[in-house]
Protein backbone atom coordinates (compact mmCIF):
# COMPACT_ATOMS: atom_id res chain seq x y z
CA UNK A 1 0.00 0.00 0.00
CA UNK A 2 1.48 3.24 -0.87
CA UNK A 3 1.47 5.88 2.33
CA UNK A 4 -1.37 8.22 1.82
CA UNK A 5 -0.36 12.29 2.30
CA UNK A 6 -2.26 12.06 5.19
CA UNK A 7 0.85 9.65 6.81
CA UNK A 8 2.92 12.68 7.53
CA UNK A 9 0.04 14.83 8.88
CA UNK A 10 -0.80 12.30 11.20
CA UNK A 11 2.72 11.39 12.43
CA UNK A 12 3.74 15.21 12.76
CA UNK A 13 1.04 15.59 14.85
CA UNK A 14 1.64 12.91 16.58
CA UNK A 15 5.16 14.30 17.84
CA UNK A 16 3.51 17.57 18.42
CA UNK A 17 1.16 16.23 20.99
CA UNK A 18 4.33 14.20 22.59
CA UNK A 19 6.25 17.49 22.39
CA UNK A 20 3.39 19.24 24.22
CA UNK A 21 2.65 16.07 26.92
CA UNK A 22 6.35 16.51 27.22
CA UNK A 23 6.25 20.07 28.72
CA UNK A 24 3.33 19.77 30.23
CA UNK A 25 4.24 16.74 32.17
CA UNK A 26 7.85 18.64 33.50
CA UNK A 27 5.68 22.00 34.61
CA UNK A 28 3.74 19.68 36.67
CA UNK A 29 6.45 17.72 37.83
CA UNK A 30 8.77 21.40 38.88
CA UNK A 31 4.87 22.49 40.51
CA UNK A 32 5.18 19.40 42.47
CA UNK A 33 8.73 20.48 44.09
CA UNK A 34 7.21 24.03 44.58
CA UNK A 35 4.00 23.01 46.23
CA UNK A 36 6.72 20.34 48.28
CA UNK A 37 9.26 23.54 49.06
CA UNK A 38 5.93 25.93 49.86
CA UNK A 39 7.77 28.06 47.04
CA UNK A 40 4.68 30.22 46.35
CA UNK A 41 6.35 32.35 43.75
CA UNK A 42 7.13 28.78 41.62
CA UNK A 43 4.08 27.36 42.27
CA UNK A 44 2.52 30.24 40.79
CA UNK A 45 4.74 30.85 37.77
CA UNK A 46 4.31 26.95 36.98
CA UNK A 47 0.51 27.64 36.96
CA UNK A 48 1.08 30.18 34.32
CA UNK A 49 3.43 27.58 32.32
CA UNK A 50 0.85 25.20 32.58
CA UNK A 51 -2.02 27.69 31.50
CA UNK A 52 0.02 28.34 28.57
CA UNK A 53 0.67 24.60 27.51
CA UNK A 54 -2.92 24.09 27.84
CA UNK A 55 -3.42 27.12 25.30
CA UNK A 56 -1.06 25.06 22.88
CA UNK A 57 -2.98 21.96 23.62
CA UNK A 58 -6.17 23.83 22.80
CA UNK A 59 -4.58 24.58 19.25
CA UNK A 60 -3.85 20.97 18.99
CA UNK A 61 -6.88 19.74 19.30
CA UNK A 62 -8.41 21.79 16.73
CA UNK A 63 -5.26 19.89 14.04
CA UNK A 64 -6.56 16.96 15.40
CA UNK A 65 -10.56 17.16 14.80
CA UNK A 66 -9.08 18.39 10.90
CA UNK A 67 -6.99 15.47 10.41
CA UNK A 68 -9.88 13.51 12.24
CA UNK A 69 -12.44 14.90 9.28
CA UNK A 70 -9.96 14.86 6.45
CA UNK A 71 -9.46 10.75 7.64
CA UNK A 72 -13.17 10.37 8.03
CA UNK A 73 -13.62 11.83 4.77
CA UNK A 74 -11.40 9.78 2.96
CA UNK A 75 -12.42 6.48 4.68
CA UNK A 76 -16.12 7.74 4.23
CA UNK A 77 -16.97 7.41 7.80
CA UNK A 78 -17.54 10.60 10.35
CA UNK A 79 -14.91 11.52 12.00
CA UNK A 80 -15.83 10.95 15.62
CA UNK A 81 -15.79 7.24 14.50
CA UNK A 82 -12.24 7.96 13.44
CA UNK A 83 -10.16 5.20 15.63
CA UNK A 84 -6.12 4.89 15.30
CA UNK A 85 -6.93 1.34 13.44
CA UNK A 86 -8.75 3.35 10.84
CA UNK A 87 -5.94 6.40 10.79
CA UNK A 88 -3.33 3.67 10.51
CA UNK A 89 -5.11 1.73 7.46
CA UNK A 90 -4.29 4.55 5.55
CA UNK A 91 -0.78 4.14 5.79
CA UNK A 92 2.18 2.04 5.00
CA UNK A 93 3.10 -0.41 7.54
CA UNK A 94 6.50 1.57 9.15
CA UNK A 95 3.92 4.46 9.72
CA UNK A 96 1.43 2.61 10.94
CA UNK A 97 3.83 0.63 13.65
CA UNK A 98 5.10 4.69 13.98
CA UNK A 99 1.64 6.20 14.76
CA UNK A 100 0.55 3.17 17.44
CA UNK A 101 3.83 3.77 19.31
CA UNK A 102 3.63 7.25 19.26
CA UNK A 103 -0.16 6.97 20.24
CA UNK A 104 0.99 4.45 22.98
CA UNK A 105 3.01 6.88 24.59
CA UNK A 106 1.11 10.02 24.45
CA UNK A 107 -1.64 8.07 25.84
CA UNK A 108 1.03 6.95 28.78
CA UNK A 109 2.48 10.17 29.85
CA UNK A 110 -0.77 11.69 29.23
CA UNK A 111 -2.05 9.70 32.37
CA UNK A 112 1.46 10.72 33.47
CA UNK A 113 0.25 13.99 33.68
CA UNK A 114 -3.52 13.37 35.09
CA UNK A 115 -1.78 11.27 37.95
CA UNK A 116 0.61 13.91 38.64
CA UNK A 117 -2.06 16.71 38.46
CA UNK A 118 -3.40 14.65 40.94
CA UNK A 119 -1.49 14.10 43.36
CA UNK A 120 -0.64 18.28 43.04
CA UNK A 121 -4.58 19.19 43.58
CA UNK A 122 -4.49 16.52 46.73
CA UNK A 123 -1.22 18.87 48.33
CA UNK A 124 -2.38 22.12 47.38
CA UNK A 125 -5.88 21.04 49.19
CA UNK A 126 -3.53 19.94 52.52
CA UNK A 127 -1.86 23.59 51.94
CA UNK A 128 -4.83 25.26 51.79
CA UNK A 129 -6.73 23.77 54.72
CA UNK A 130 -3.66 24.29 57.27
CA UNK A 131 -3.44 27.98 55.95
CA UNK A 132 -7.20 28.24 56.72
CA UNK A 133 -6.65 26.67 60.18
CA UNK A 134 -3.76 29.25 61.13
CA UNK A 135 -5.81 32.09 59.41
CA UNK A 136 -9.28 30.85 61.65
CA UNK A 137 -6.99 29.67 64.44
CA UNK A 138 -5.31 33.63 64.57
CA UNK A 139 -8.47 35.04 64.14
CA UNK A 140 -10.57 33.57 66.88
CA UNK A 141 -12.62 32.11 64.41
CA UNK A 142 -14.69 28.67 65.45
CA UNK A 143 -12.64 25.54 62.97
CA UNK A 144 -14.08 24.18 59.82
CA UNK A 145 -12.63 20.91 60.23
CA UNK A 146 -9.89 19.44 58.88
CA UNK A 147 -6.95 20.72 61.48
CA UNK A 148 -7.26 20.61 65.06
CA UNK A 149 -10.01 19.21 67.71
CA UNK A 150 -13.79 20.22 66.74
CA UNK A 151 -14.60 23.20 68.57
CA UNK A 152 -17.23 21.63 71.36
CA UNK A 153 -14.48 19.08 72.36
CA UNK A 154 -12.55 22.08 73.37
CA UNK A 155 -15.42 23.50 75.22
CA UNK A 156 -16.13 20.38 76.69
CA UNK A 157 -12.56 20.09 77.89
CA UNK A 158 -13.22 23.63 79.76
CA UNK A 159 -15.93 22.71 81.54
CA UNK A 160 -13.88 19.40 83.03
CA UNK A 161 -10.79 21.30 84.10
CA UNK A 162 -10.89 22.78 87.25
CA UNK A 163 -7.48 24.86 87.21
CA UNK A 164 -7.80 27.27 83.97
CA UNK A 165 -4.52 29.72 83.84
CA UNK A 166 -4.42 30.50 80.41
CA UNK A 167 -6.83 29.97 77.74
CA UNK A 168 -5.02 28.79 74.83
CA UNK A 169 -8.56 29.37 72.41
CA UNK A 170 -7.54 32.76 70.58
Amino acid sequence: MTAAPIAGDILAHLEAQLGSARRLLAQVLRQSGAIRCRDVDGVLATMTDIQGEMAARGRLESERTQLLWRAGSMLGIPAEAVTLAELTGLMDDDDADEARTRSAELRGMLAEVEREHAINRALMRQELAFVEHLTRMLGGMPQSGGYGPDPGARAAARQHSPHHVVDYEA
